[in-house]
């Protein structure tokens, strides 16, 4: 008969030890089913409407004689206005404004500002165009270098 110590030797040896296993695959799919449900259900949530939009296209215009009538009041950084090139004051603006409403039949104006100008002084000459009653109204959003 077998002694006892040998028995143990025997046991412990004859059976394998298993080691704890996380098996990743199927973990991957129940997330990927849960992703895909929740998608599919909060799209299913939200009714999406919108209305059609018809926009403008681009396009390039042929430069007419009415460009040469329109005036360009740039603003400087120092707070100094240029009518078409020509320095003067911000308290000139308004007068050359009615001057010039009331003798261009169409009149146009395009506020442009240096890379330094400060927003408040092109608000300012906005208004002052409002002001003068002169409706058609451009801002440029180019970099013009100062009284170009």
């Amino acid at each position: 008969m077998p002694k006892p110590s040998d028995l143990q030797t025997f046991s412990s040896s004859a059976l394998p030890v298993k080691k704890a296993r996380i098996e990743i695959i199927p973990l991957i799919d129940v997330i990927f089913f849960l992703l895909a449900t929740f998608v599919l259900f909060t799209l299913s949530l939200n009714k999406i409407q919108s209305l059609p939009v018809d926009l403008p296209q681009a396009a390039v215009a042929a430069r007419s004689s009415a460009d040469d009538e329109m005036v360009v009041l740039q603003i400087s950084e120092t707070g100094t206005a240029y009518w078409n090139k020509e320095l003067i004051t911000s308290g000139e603006i308004p007068g050359r404004l009615f001057d010039y409403k009331a003798t261009t039949p169409t009149p146009r104006v395009l506020i442009s500002g240096d890379d330094k100008a400060l927003y408040g002084d092109a608000v300012r000459a906005l208004d002052e165009v409002r002001k003068a009653g002169i409706t058609q109204v451009s801002i440029e959003t180019a970099f013009r270098s100062t009284g170009r």
